[in-house]
């Protein structure tokens, strides 16, 4: 390996790819766009090759580029779980970094960190709740373990293993004193206020091809939210609203009657949730234990559905 590529410029390269622009990499890595633009031109210096090209869309990578997109990752991703083993080898307790999406934030996660918690006490849990895109590239890059959630569009699983622990629909949710609640049909929805999944969410082209497919455009009057406290505040506030959602974030809800689900026909929306890790990577002994945790916790959660 050329001695003059360092850590910085694979992972500003890392960045840029996953993000797709300069600004949004920099922002990732707290970094100006000058510096990871530098970083970049430096990176290629040393390879003698394009790795990337600009346009007015964005980034794009190059063959070359996508090609060494992956040996860069996976090397990121090594270095940064090797200094983390050896930096908790023999400390009081061990990191483990879990990335959560909505959809499993608040219905099967808290079970399975129970039982972790019983089992492991002396590892150290550092949950973050956040949208696909950003959890997995974390992921990709070393900064999580793991990932638990819904599976994502294909080319956000590039160089990822998913092991699958249920299938989810998507619901559509209001409050129980809405006007919304007798509603049949998704064309009626456009009378009201929609929270509705925004890009980067794994449940969004699910919907988008639902509403497609049945030739339904899309709502005029809506919000797009991934924040499950943002769009139980707002349902629960405003009758005229009305929430597009993963089961399993508002499954409390639905059971305790603070949130009604719309008899409407969402049947092409179902999903699989599981567990997202690098693939070829090994599994510390507290990655098997906490997987193994969700696994049961998953086992009871799709018993009580």
């Amino acid at each position: 390996m050329d001695r003059r590529i360092k850590f910085r410029h694979l992972d500003a390269f890392s960045a840029i790819a996953r993000a797709g622009s300069f600004k949004k990499a920099a922002a990732e890595l707290n970094l100006s766009q000058p510096a990871i633009s530098k970083a970049l031109k430096e990176l290629e210096d040393i390879l003698g090759t394009v790795l990337m090209e600009r346009d007015r869309s964005g980034v794009k990578l190059t063959q070359k580029g996508e090609v060494f997109l992956q040996f860069a990752e996976q090397s990121t991703a090594a270095l940064r779980h090797g200094l983390r083993s050896v930096r908790t080898s023999g400390a009081a307790n061990e990191h483990l970094g879990i990335g959560v999406l909505p959809s499993a934030a608040s219905s099967l996660l808290p079970d399975a960190v129970s039982v972790f918690a019983k089992e492991d006490p002396d590892t150290l849990l550092e949950i973050d709740e956040g949208p696909h895109s950003d959890l997995t590239s974390r992921l990709r890059s070393g900064r999580l373990d793991l990932v638990v959630g819904r599976l994502g569009r294909p080319q956000s699983m590039h160089g990822l293993t998913f092991r699958q622990l249920y299938s989810e629909e998507v619901v559509v949710v209001a409050a129980p004193s809405s006007s919304a609640a007798s509603l049949h049909r998704f064309e009626d929805l456009d009378r009201y206020r929609v929270l509705y999944p925004p890009p980067d969410s794994a449940i969004r082209p699910l919907v988008a091809r639902m509403l497609i497919a049945r030739g339904v455009p899309l709502f005029r009057n809506r919000i797009e939210t991934a924040s499950a406290a943002v769009g139980r505040a707002l349902t629960l506030a405003d009758p005229d609203t009305v929430w597009v959602i993963s089961r399993g974030v508002v499954l409390h809800d639905l059971l305790d009657g603070r949130l009604v689900r719309l008899e409407i026909d969402t049947g092409p929306t179902y999903g699989a949730v599981g567990i997202m890790s690098v693939a070829d990577d090994v599994p510390t002994p507290a990655i098997r234990a906490f997987s193994n945790a969700l696994i049961r916790a998953a086992k009871r959660y799709d018993a009580d559905r």
